[in-house]
């Protein structure tokens, strides 16, 4: 999947509002101020704070 930059510019983090940004590898969108990582499953982000999973701290944004 090629997450579309038009809807990633849409696209907000539902706990701050703020920006996200994708990450192919892990297909995640990440929240950097709330260290929280959204999945992308079937090409759809799911953005329910409920089935992000928290960052490591020493893991890489």
């Amino acid at each position: 999947m090629i997450m579309d930059t038009k809807l990633l510019d849409i696209l907000a983090c539902p706990v701050c509002k703020g920006p996200l940004v994708y990450k192919k590898e892990n297909k995640e969108l990440i929240c950097k101020a709330d260290r929280l990582a959204y999945p992308i499953r079937d090409d759809i982000p799911v953005m329910l704070e409920d089935e992000a999973r928290q960052l490591d701290p020493e893991e890489e944004i």
